[in-house]
């Protein structure tokens, strides 16, 4: 199957992306695909991190950590800010597109044969594990799509599973409580893991300790990020293990999340290896740790930040980090918009859209978007004295770039289809000359 025939084979196919629905949540049919290709996901060792936010970040320091210990690491991420290929990656570098043709045109294959109809994420998830067997990559680190105990990642028997935190979010298919949420994402946790928890609830703790696990390392009393510190760049961080402590860690990250992230993802390194971690491993893996789309600085005159932050709670640590690690001397200028399935009002009261002094709202480039006036009139009605509306993420790029002067501050965030809209544009515009 060609490149251009793939992505047709997708679209083709029922997507949570694009509809906002999920039709039969369970593993049926992934275990089925997976069944008529001999199941590759028991070819090689993983690890698979759920949890409401961090989910991409604590993959992405675990990656690298692992690829510094000189393995071959599969990475599997969702969704994707530039290309569907950046979704599946090897040592960090994304499966090219004659590989995605001949991935997804072997899963096409199954379809008829498995007697199934699969989603566009079933044959995603299917397709990496073919292709991360037949790179025969040491490990792979695997992110959740949703939630956790239906999802198509969910038929691994992982080294160690990673909870980062639990807030309210996907209430169309679990809730209506954190509850209900924590003990959907505790379904990864199997007993041949080591269970990472993050959380730092008691009451959900309960939830996830109640799972079976071969070992399980709770955040504050098993490890801990214990110094935090902003550097230029990022974060400088001390974390204690149940092995060591590793003073002076550079996080090249944005915000203090990202050292509770790197504790999480050092923790579950060790616990993969069952041994502390050397020294210039460590800083030579956290070295190379990039994330686009997450909290990254594209300029600097004037300032321009994206972040993918797209729920109550990773907006409010979005607001937290530009408002107190950035010291802007300017005018603040908020790009936004949400999907249909967010409550705006929270959205914007969580990005502290009324500290701004300029909102400009966009419609995501999604079929799941909330047109642009509507969460306008919202930002209006939370205080937002001067609320602007563009008719594209781009135009609300442009609208912003022309109202900053070299002092102030843009900041584009909400949903990843505005990131990924914007992030190409953003770096094509702010690269030309003055």
């Amino acid at each position: 199957m060609q490149y251009a025939d793939a992505l047709r084979y997708l679209d083709e196919h029922s997507s949570y992306e694009r509809t906002g629905r999920v039709d039969s949540p369970s593993t049926e049919n992934i275990e089925k695909l997976l069944d008529a290709i001999a199941n590759p996901q028991h070819s090689y060792r993983s690890i698979h991190i759920t949890g409401t936010n961090g989910k991409g970040s604590t993959a992405q320091i675990i990656t690298r950590l692992l690829m510094a210990h000189g393995l071959c690491v599969g990475t599997y991420s969702s969704p994707h800010i530039n290309r569907i290929n950046d979704r599946i990656c090897i040592n960090g570098e994304p499966i090219d597109d004659l590989e995605f043709g001949v991935q997804i045109g072997a899963i096409s294959d199954l379809e008829i044969l498995a007697g199934i109809r699969p989603s566009f994420f079933e044959i995603m998830t299917a397709a990496m594990f073919r292709w991360f067997a037949d790179s025969a990559v040491d490990v792979a680190v695997v992110e959740v799509g949703m939630l956790g105990r239906w999802d198509a990642t969910n038929v691994i028997n992982s080294d160690v599973a990673v909870i980062t935190n639990i807030a309210l979010d996907h209430m169309e298919y679990a809730g209506p409580t954190v509850e209900h949420i924590a003990r959907e994402k505790a379904g990864i946790i199997k007993p041949s893991s080591a269970l990472v928890l993050g959380e730092t609830d008691d009451l959900l703790r309960e939830i996830f300790l109640a799972e079976e696990a071969r070992i399980r390392l709770i955040r504050d009393e098993e490890f801990a990020c214990e110094d935090n510190f902003l550097v230029i760049g990022g974060r400088m961080i001390s974390v204690r293990t149940p092995r060591t402590r590793y003073e002076d860690v550079i996080v090249p990250l944005h915000g203090q999340h990202q050292g509770d992230n790197a504790s999480l993802a050092i923790c579950a390194v060790e616990e993969f290896f069952g041994d502390v971690i050397n020294r210039e491993i460590l800083d030579e893996g956290m070295a190379m740790v990039a994330m686009p789309g997450r909290f990254e600085v594209l300029g600097h005159r004037p300032l321009s930040i994206i972040d993918g932050a797209h729920n109550p709670a990773g907006a409010q640590v979005c607001a937290s980090v530009f408002f107190e690690d950035f010291s802007t001397q300017g005018r603040k200028i908020l790009v936004t918009g949400a999907l249909r399935s967010r409550n705006p009002e929270d959205l914007l009261l969580a990005f502290r859209a009324n500290e701004f002094d300029v909102v400009i709202t966009c419609t995501p480039p999604t079929p799941r978007g909330l047109p642009a006036d509507e969460m306008a009139k919202v930002a209006q009605s939370i205080g937002c004295d001067d609320v602007r509306v563009a008719d594209s993420v781009e135009k609300a790029c442009q609208m912003a770039i022309n109202l900053a002067q070299a002092d102030d501050a843009i900041l584009v965030t909400g949903s990843l289809y505005i990131v990924s809209a914007a992030r190409p544009y953003l770096l094509g515009q702010l690269a030309k000359p003055n």
